[in-house]
C-alpha cells in the first residue's frame, strides 16, 4: 500500500501544475518508451532507478528546450523592435526641395518652424526662407520667381496673387507700436508726437503691410506725419532705430518683442483701428506640393500657433 501510495503523489502534483507537469510528463513516456526499445539498462540496475535516471535526461532536455525558447523569443522581439524603429525613420516620405517666401515681420518665428520642419522631415532640403516686404515678394512671385510657399503681412498683397496660389488660411494677426531707443530719450507718448519736428521719423512705405497700417493709424489720428525715410520692409524700420539713425519707427509690436532690449515700444490707441491679417497659401506651380502643404499644416497647428504667440501674433 505504501508503494501504490508513492505512486499516486506524482499525479497529485500534477493536477496542480498541469500545463508543465503534463507536457513533461508527455516526454518523459517518450523517453523511456525510446530507452526500453534501443538500451539495455545496466547490469544490476533496478526498474527505479533506470527510471530516475530517464526522468533528469529529461529534465534537463525540457528545461534546455525552454531556455532556447526564450532566447529565440528575446531575440525576435528585439529584432522586432529594431526593424519598428528603422521603418519608424525611414516612415516620412516628404523630400525635394521646399522655397518660402514670407513677410519680414514673420523672421522669429518661420526661422523656429523651420527647425521644427526639418526635424520632422529630414530628407526635405529646406534652404534659408526669403524675407522680404510682402509687396516686393507678391511681385516676384508675379514675376515667376520659383516659390512653394507664399506667407503675407496682409490680405492686399496676397490678393495680388489670387490667381497663382491655392487653399490660403489666415494664421495669425499683428498690431502697430512706436519703436524708440531704449530709456524713451524724446518722451514719446502718442503718434502727435512722432511728428514733431525735432523727432526724426521713419516708416515703412505705404505700398508695404506696415506702411499701410501705419496710415491708417495715422489717420485715424489725424496725424500728418512727414517721416524721414519709407522703408521697403518693418525690419529695415527697425533696424534704423535700433542703429540711432531715427528717434522712432512705426513697426509690429512682434518686431519690438523680438528686438529684445535694444529699442522700447511705446502703445498708442489707434494701432486698434489698423490691424493686419496674415494670410499663407501653397503657389498651385509649386514643385513641392506635399511639403509645401505640410509646412502650412505646421504653421496652423497647436505647436505653430505657440511659436508665433511666443512674440506677440494674434489669433485671426
Amino acid at each position: 500500500m505504501r508503494q501504490l501510495s508513492g505512486h499516486h503523489r506524482p499525479r497529485t502534483v500534477g493536477r496542480s501544475r498541469a500545463p508543465f507537469v503534463g507536457l513533461l510528463a508527455g516526454v518523459l513516456a517518450l523517453a523511456l518508451v525510446t530507452a526500453g526499445c534501443s538500451n539495455e539498462s545496466p547490469a544490476g540496475a533496478t526498474s527505479t532507478e533506470t527510471s530516475a535516471a530517464a526522468t533528469s535526461q529529461t529534465s534537463s532536455a525540457v528545461t534546455s528546450s525552454a531556455v532556447t525558447s526564450s532566447a529565440v523569443t528575446s531575440s525576435a522581439v528585439t529584432s522586432s523592435a529594431v526593424t519598428s524603429s528603422a521603418a519608424g525613420e525611414a516612415g516620412d516620405q516628404l523630400s525635394g526641395t521646399l522655397l518660402i517666401f514670407a513677410a519680414a515681420s514673420l523672421k522669429a518665428t518661420f526661422d523656429d518652424l523651420r527647425g521644427v520642419f526639418q526635424k520632422q522631415h529630414p530628407k526635405v532640403t529646406f534652404p534659408e526662407i526669403t524675407y522680404d516686404g510682402s509687396s516686393t515678394l507678391a511681385t516676384q512671385i508675379q514675376d515667376g520667381a520659383p516659390a512653394d510657399v507664399f506667407a503675407s503681412a496682409d490680405e492686399t498683397n496676397m490678393n495680388k496673387v489670387a490667381t497663382l496660389v491655392a487653399d490660403r488660411v489666415d494664421f495669425a494677426t499683428n498690431t502697430l507700436r512706436i519703436a524708440v531707443a531704449p530709456g524713451n530719450p524724446k518722451h514719446i507718448t502718442s503718434l502727435a508726437d512722432i511728428a514733431a519736428p525735432r523727432v526724426l521719423t521713419v516708416v515703412c512705405a505705404p505700398e508695404v503691410p506696415c506702411g499701410a497700417a501705419s496710415h491708417k493709424a495715422l489717420n485715424a489720428a489725424g496725424v500728418d506725419l512727414k517721416p524721414v525715410s519709407e522703408e521697403q520692409n518693418v525690419k529695415a524700420v527697425l533696424t534704423k532705430v535700433q542703429t540711432g539713425n531715427a528717434d522712432a519707427g512705426l513697426v509690429y509690436a512682434t518686431d519690438i518683442n523680438s528686438a529684445g532690449d535694444t529699442v522700447e515700444g511705446i502703445d498708442f490707441p489707434e494701432s486698434a483701428k489698423a490691424v493686419n491679417v496674415y494670410p499663407i497659401a501653397a503657389l498651385k506651380d509649386s514643385k513641392n506640393v506635399a511639403a509645401a502643404q505640410a509646412f502650412i499644416e505646421l504653421v496652423t497647428s497647436a505647436e505653430g500657433q505657440k511659436v508665433l504667440a511666443g512674440v506677440g501674433f494674434g489669433t485671426p
